[in-house]
């Protein structure tokens, strides 16, 4: 994206909430910042209606709207909220799109705070590239010859990784204090359905060269690993999971939208019996430890990181919640290990397994702040390290038999097909780690615009992409 563009993102972003902001300040409207620059005091109701005009490397240019509504009281709870709504809907290049709807309020139920968000994802091209990371060998030298748009001779490449996919999510939470407001109890019910399959090639080769189009005589690797045994059929097509999520959560953040010190740590396990109405059932869980360290105070430079395990209790899980990182309260499930919300700059979804481990490190600086049209406005830049493995595989063993075959000769051929596609994989996974910078627009310490480019490190990086471009909003964690 151009750097008008980001511009006029910027100020479109500034303008919407000077036109739709109710506020009460603590200096003369329209004034100069007083000398101790202390930050306007947000209070009422305020209205951020924005076009969602965004970029994901993953998923291409978005376009849509959202709203954010935010209700900040008398002001004594600024910069956090009393209660907030968020609304969205958009469309996305390479064939996504996104619905979500979500409330959160501390005062509805004394002492309770509620958090509620339904998201509906359809992806007709979703990133699947398959399970325990490096051990399922990703082509990239075949993704980059179909690509090459001189070339005659070899066909798009990258259908070879994708699935289609929609996803419906549905999660009420509850947080209760337990001591001091800082160490809390968690519940909630989630709701979920997938419906998984096929890529349409028709879709896929639309407006494509004939010699550009992806054939039907090459199977995709969800379809490969369909053919093997590796997704079960009883799985394959998706199914309903209806869970019961609990936990305990610590936070002692100084702020929840921008936190410059405290630690927000939460650990919480997620229940979906087969009684519950699950179609698959599983048994999971989710360890998450969040620190904030200021190293120069007033929030100029913050040095954050996140250390995250997912698990699963047992030997086995349905294939399509494992690309999923587990939350409980205001944010809602996300995609993952791969992409803006989790390892940035690899490959959305590269990393699957039974269990994951994750980190992401970074280094915050706000370089100047200033009030304008009665607006608390920062500027700041970030310098990260995301990465992640499998450490807990999931079963990759070929589990057909002769007799799911038309012939003996179709079975011999799937087998070699299977060995062939293992041996090119690694033993093991390994780490994939990856490094990048960004920028940030912050807005009332809830208003936050990125910009971020991530790459992948190491001897095996081309396995994890070339890298990846995001313009999305808040901070990752």
């Amino acid at each position: 994206m151009r750097l008008k563009s980001v511009i006029a993102l910027l100020l479109t972003l500034t303008l919407s909430s000077s036109l739709y902001a109710q506020t009460a300040d603590e200096g003369a409207a329209g004034s100069p910042a007083p000398e101790k620059k202390r930050e306007i005091v947000k209070t009422g109701y305020n209205f951020g209606p924005l076009p969602a005009v965004a970029f994901d490397a993953d998923k291409g240019f978005q376009l849509g709207a959202l709203l954010n509504i935010y209700d900040f009281g008398d002001g004594s709870t600024y910069p956090n909220t009393r209660q907030q709504w968020y609304f969205e809907a958009s469309f996305f290049t390479k064939g996504s799109q996104l619905y979500v709807v979500s409330y959160d309020n501390k005062f509805l139920i004394p002492g309770v705070r509620l958090s509620a968000t339904f998201t509906a994802t359809n992806d007709k091209a979703l990133d699947f590239y398959g399970f325990n990371g490096y051990m399922s060998y990703y082509d990239h030298e075949m993704v980059a010859l179909g690509k090459d748009k001189s070339n005659m001779d070899n066909y798009i490449y990258t259908p070879k990784y994708r699935t289609d996919r929609l996803a419906i999510l549905f999660k009420t939470d509850f947080t209760g204090n337990i001591l001091k407001n800082k160490f809390f109890w968690e519940a909630g019910y989630h709701l979920s359905y997938f419906k998984q399959g096929a890529i349409n090639r028709a879709k896929i080769n639309k407006n494509k060269d004939e010699h550009k189009m992806f054939p039907d005589t090459e199977p995709t690797i969800y379809e490969q690993y369909r053919t093997w045994g590796i997704i079960p059929d009883k799985e394959a097509d998706g199914g309903l999971n209806s869970a019961v999520r609990l936990g305990l959560l610590y936070d002692s953040r100084d702020k929840e939208g921008a936190p410059s010190r405290g630690i927000w740590a939460e650990a919480h396990v997620t229940l979906a019996p087969k009684w519950l109405g699950t179609t698959n059932p599983y048994y999971r869980y989710s360890v998450t430890f969040r620190h904030y360290v200021p190293i120069v105070k007033k929030d100029i430079l913050t040095f954050a990181y996140r250390l995250n395990y997912e698990g699963t209790f047992g030997s086995s899980a349905p294939y399509y919640v494992l690309p999923y990182i587990t939350t409980m309260g205001q944010t809602y499930d996300r995609d993952g290990m791969g992409g803006y919300r989790t390892i940035r700059g690899i490959m959305r979804n590269r990393v699957q397994g039974l269990d994951m481990a994750s980190y992401n490190a970074e280094i915050r600086w706000r370089f100047v702040s200033f009030t304008l049209w009665k607006q608390n406005i920062s500027f700041g830049l970030n310098l990260f390290s995301d990465g992640t493995m499998v450490t807990k595989n999931y079963d990759m063993s070929f589990k057909r038999t002769a007799a799911d075959f038309s012939s003996q000769v179709e079975y011999e051929k799937a087998k070699r097909e299977y060995d062939e596609y293992m041996a090119m994989g690694a033993d093991s996974d390994r780490p994939h780690i990856s490094v990048g910078a960004g920028f940030r627009f912050i807005m009332n310490q809830n208003f936050i615009v990125c910009l971020e480019y991530g790459m992948p490190v190491g001897k095996l990086r081309k396995q994890d992409g070339k890298g990846a471009f995001y313009i999305n909003t808040g901070y990752l964690f």
